[in-house]
């Protein structure tokens, strides 16, 4: 039986015009010490970064991978049984293509460890024993908002100035909060400079009686409408918490902007990463023009878990026109009915591929100076270096012509 004719949609699962990302290139420049993995969520941006890490390392660099995923898939990957503040050494990493022997290490940020390590550092052992132990410090270094992306920069901070590694690969929260960490020193100064905080600092600064009377004359309209909504030993834990943290204020800042200078230098490259869904190409254009205006280096996106097919010459529409062709062959169940189920999985498979390729032409057409380097998708989760080394292989195979 016939069927009328089915029009075609074309197909180009190609990057051809699109500037290729060239991984290999980026990881062998001496030149590059820090790179900056960022992207929504659910992408693979971890997996991603554990697999630069290993390329890099095993073609010859000293690489520490950073790692501020609450998920801790990265450790399993690396065969590290658990991650914390402190850089761990990865075995079984092998000289590659360079011959050069190079290390892997990986470290999970602790937010409230690094906290405590720069109060440590920064204050004498009377002074810090204080600030640990007061209770507004405590919850502000367990979650107060922004302090993640804060003790971020912090952490890249001391491993860039330690010098130990040839590169330093970051790992960044999730969503849009991958970027938050830009605007810490903005979001310090500001809760720095704010009223209240210059309030409490103000007897501490005048000391003696007279800070005595400033703080009286200060806090008189507002420490009984506050010490009923937060009662008064809360208020003085916070003053308290100020008076000790005083000294250690303008370091903080000084940190930040020096970091925040080090993002924008060019031995730094940004990589976005976005899986070609509509959402996650969404945020990567956001990523994109964020870092454009931050005059942050770009390097390229990575587009994960692109499918394919090796059937590219039978279109969907065709492959569903044949499997209606077999359905109406007389004879009941038989080996027509399979083929005619593969068909339909054939034309599925090369639907999803047509609604990838337009939603990263989307993109493409948008921001066509991105480099971009396309990752095929992998039948299964990556849970070792082998895994990786595979997605690292396909990161620098993926760009385009």
């Amino acid at each position: 039986m016939s069927t009328e004719p089915v029009a075609e949609t074309a197909l180009d699962t190609s990057l051809e015009g699109v500037p290729g990302l060239e991984v290999d290139a980026l990881l062998d420049d001496p030149g590059t010490r820090i790179v900056v993995c960022c992207g929504a969520g659910g992408v693979g941006k971890t997996t991603t970064a554990a697999a630069l890490g290993v390329r890099a390392a095993e073609r010859g660099r000293r690489v520490v991978v950073l790692t501020i995923d609450p998920a801790r898939r990265l450790a399993q990957s690396m065969g590290i049984d658990q991650l914390d503040n402190v850089p761990r050494r990865v075995d079984g990493i092998s000289p590659g293509a360079t011959g050069q022997d190079g290390e892997l290490h990986a470290m999970m940020l602790d937010m409230k460890r690094t906290f405590d390590e720069i109060v440590e550092a920064h204050a004498d052992p009377a002074r810090a024993a204080a600030i640990l132990g007061n209770p507004f410090y405590q919850s502000l270094s367990a979650g107060f908002a922004g302090t993640q992306e804060y003790m971020a920069m912090e952490k890249l901070g001391q491993l860039r100035a330690r010098d130990e590694w040839d590169l330093i690969i970051v790992d960044t929260p999730p969503s849009r909060s991958a970027l938050d960490f830009l605007d810490a020193p903005k979001r310090l100064g500001s809760f720095l400079d704010g009223r209240f905080i210059k309030l409490l600092m103000a007897p501490a600064k005048a000391g003696g009686r007279a800070g005595m009377r400033i703080l009286n004359a200060s806090m008189s309209m507002m420490t009984g409408t506050l010490g009923k909504l937060l009662g008064g030993q809360f208020l003085q834990d916070i003053q308290t918490f100020v008076a000790a943290m005083d000294t250690m204020f303008g370091g903080f800042r000084t940190r930040a902007d020096a970091t925040y200078r080090l993002l924008q230098a060019p031995g730094t490259a940004f990589l976005v990463v976005a899986a070609p869904e509509p959402d996650a190409l969404r945020e990567a254009a956001y990523f994109v023009e964020r870092l454009g205006a931050e005059r942050m280096p770009l390097a390229g996106l990575v587009l994960n878990r692109v499918h394919g097919t090796g059937a590219t010459g039978l279109s969907a529409e065709r492959a569903l026109a044949a499997a209606e062709t077999l359905k109406q062959e007389p004879g009941g169940a038989s080996a027509s009915d399979l083929a005619a189920g593969l068909l339909h999985l054939h034309a599925e498979r090369m639907q999803v591929i047509a609604r990838e390729q337009r939603t990263r032409d989307r993109f493409t057409s948008l921001h066509p100076e991105v480099p971009v380097t396309a990752v095929p998708a992998l039948p299964g989760d990556v849970h070792d270096l082998s895994g990786l080394r595979a997605i690292g292989d396909r990161l620098a195979a993926g760009h385009g012509g």
